[in-house]
């Protein structure tokens, strides 16, 4: 059995892999153009902390979100996202049927995620699967407290006041959320505006981002979760 653990630049994800640094065999890391820069020095500094090097993963053809989408011309809705899909799930796939043992993965879910724990058990029997937060029963807040202790600082998104540290412009972010990249990224805030155009599809469900109220939304009110393996299982399992 390979005890693997897929890093998805957030911080739940490393702690989990901290918990159980002495029993994970790899650590992976799938890789999108869009991710913001300071991910990689966070990279960098867990990859310090825990004495071993992450081998990063990507599409072969292109790891850029913004190609997969004006390809597809599709941008998020029930199936998904494209961009999850083509560059974190299949890429994830491929990887899987390289492979010969049993798989053992190691999941950043915090004790209030239980019930996504639980899913993913139903979803993917195919695999084991370990939960080190919930084991050891920590919330998101104690797990950024861990995180200082350890003298790591945070993904810039974060700091920023950003939830997760997923790609700048994530397209499964809420009202509150794009007016947050509105605000601190204009430039990015108004090329998935255009591509919106470009493709008539948009980010949130009616609204396109050039119509957006700059006063809509409350970031603290949205659910949005790392978007990492974690993120693409959900999809999968969400429709069947």
């Amino acid at each position: 059995m390979k005890t693997v653990a897929w890093f998805s630049g957030g911080v739940s994800s490393f702690i989990s892999m901290y918990l159980m640094k002495d029993e994970i065999d790899e650590i992976y890391y799938l890789d999108v153009k869009e991710q913001h820069p300071d991910t990689y020095r966070f990279m960098a500094d867990c990859e310090r902390v825990l004495g071993r090097k992450f081998t990063i993963l990507k599409n072969e053809k292109t790891h850029s979100a913004v190609e997969i989408i004006r390809k597809r011309r599709y941008i998020n809705g029930p199936s998904g996202a494209p961009c999850t899909s083509e560059l974190k799930r299949k890429v994830r796939q491929r990887w899987e049927q390289t492979q010969d043992e049993v798989l053992r993965y190691v999941w950043g879910y915090d004790s209030e995620e239980k019930h996504r724990a639980e899913r993913l058990l139903q979803t993917t029997p195919e695999h084991e699967h370990v939960f080190p937060l919930i084991d050891a029963m920590l919330t998101k807040d104690e797990v950024h407290g861990l995180l200082e202790r350890l003298g790591i600082k945070r993904p810039l998104m974060y700091e920023l006041g950003f939830r997760n540290n997923n790609c700048v412009g994530c397209v499964k972010g809420g009202m509150g959320y794009w007016n947050m990249i509105r605000k601190h990224f204009p430039e990015r805030f108004y090329e998935m505006a255009a591509l919106e155009r470009e493709i008539g599809a948009t980010c949130i469900k009616g609204i396109y981002l050039d119509e957006l109220d700059p006063e809509r939304g409350r970031i603290e009110d949205e659910v949005m979760g790392e978007c990492g393996i974690l993120c693409e299982i959900a999809y999968a399992s969400a429709v069947g």
